[in-house]
């Protein structure tokens, strides 16, 4: 039987020493090497397992460890240690006789693991030593990144490129995180972090999808809306159905937004008459709100629909545009 060689490859973004069973009992059944100290090394003897550092001529190590004892690990570092891989690969296939070659996954990323990658950065990031114009921002100063950076991902999304909307819902994620990292700053009664937001958003899910989580009947989509607003004003307890309505959204998207509430509640209020207003800038304003209220009723979103109205303007300005002409070098 020939020997056996086994690289243990182990998630970074796990705690140390949280392994598979499997992976503990390769461990405990044959010589490990390692090419540096880790974590996990230090993990890994906790558990009276002897772990061997080889600072130099590692494949040879492992290929001697395993030849004497029949199988030989390599425990992996953080990065997969894919140089040394590669080198025993290539080694065994010019000789296929001196080893078998197997990849031992002892534990692995779950999902949404490169968020961790992601807080780490910002972190070093926006700690001293890192990016000094991150670390002099303030919640106010990146206001206004946060919406140019939600518009470009609308408009990743308006121009179906999917790639494009992965991209920019990364730099909204940016945004995010740094809020957050700069939040860590804030003096001690009003500090908080990212593991706060995220906290905060993971108990509102759970606490406002009860039909998953709690067993209730989750009935029609229109059911699950209801009770999703039933929920959501018990928890916020406002004095009017327009609080909480962002203010600062363009304007065509307010009225539409104001309007819906108020339909929801039930507020049968007229609107104001253009021809009532007492100069135009008032009439063009309620004009505007009429023509809201009508798209609402028609089920047409006013944002969006203008918004492709002025698009398409755009284009046929664009095809109107007189041609520019190269400029002449004068001859001599």
């Amino acid at each position: 039987m020939s020997a056996r060689i086994v690289l243990l490859v182990t998630s970074p973004r796990l705690p140390a020493g949280l392994l598979t069973a499997a992976a503990w009992d390769t461990l405990r059944s044959a010589p490990v090497l390692t090419g540096a100290e880790s974590a996990q090394v230090t993990a890994v003897r906790a558990a009276g397992v002897e772990v061997t550092v080889v600072s130099a001529g590692a494949g040879d190590a492992l290929l001697d460890a395993a030849a004497a004892h029949g199988t030989a690990v390599w425990l992996a570092g953080p990065t997969g240690d894919e140089t040394l891989a590669r080198e025993v690969g290539l080694r065994l296939a010019r000789q296929p006789g001196l080893a078998e070659l197997e990849l031992m996954y002892g534990s692995w990323d779950p999902p949404g693991a490169r968020l961790l990658d992601a807080v780490e950065v910002m972190d070093r990031l926006a700690s001293p030593g890192g990016d000094p114009w991150k670390r002099a921002q303030t919640h106010r100063s990146l206001a206004g990144f946060l919406i140019e950076e939600c518009y470009e991902a609308y408009d990743a999304i308006s121009d179906g490129d999917t790639d494009a909307l992965r991209e920019e819902l990364g730099d909204v994620l940016l945004q995010v995180l740094l809020h957050a990292r700069l939040a860590e700053n804030l003096p001690e009664d009003e500090r908080w972090s990212v593991d706060d937001v995220a906290g905060t958003l993971v108990d509102k899910m759970v606490r406002r999808n009860p039909h998953v989580f709690s067993g209730a009947q989750a009935g029609s989509l229109a059911e699950i809306e209801a009770n999703w607003e039933r929920i959501k004003q018990a928890e916020k307890a406002r004095a009017s159905v327009l609080d909480g309505i962002a203010l600062s959204q363009p304007a065509l998207a307010l009225a539409a937004k104001v309007l819906d509430r108020a339909g929801r509640a039930g507020l049968a209020v007229p609107l104001p008459s253009p021809d009532a207003q007492p100069d135009p800038e008032s009439r063009l304003g309620a004009t505007l709100l009429a023509l809201v209220a009508e798209a609402r009723n028609t089920g047409l979103d006013p944002e969006a629909a203008l918004r492709r109205a002025t698009l398409t303007h755009t284009a046929t300005l664009r095809t109107s545009e007189p041609r520019t002409t190269e400029p002449r070098t004068s001859s001599s």
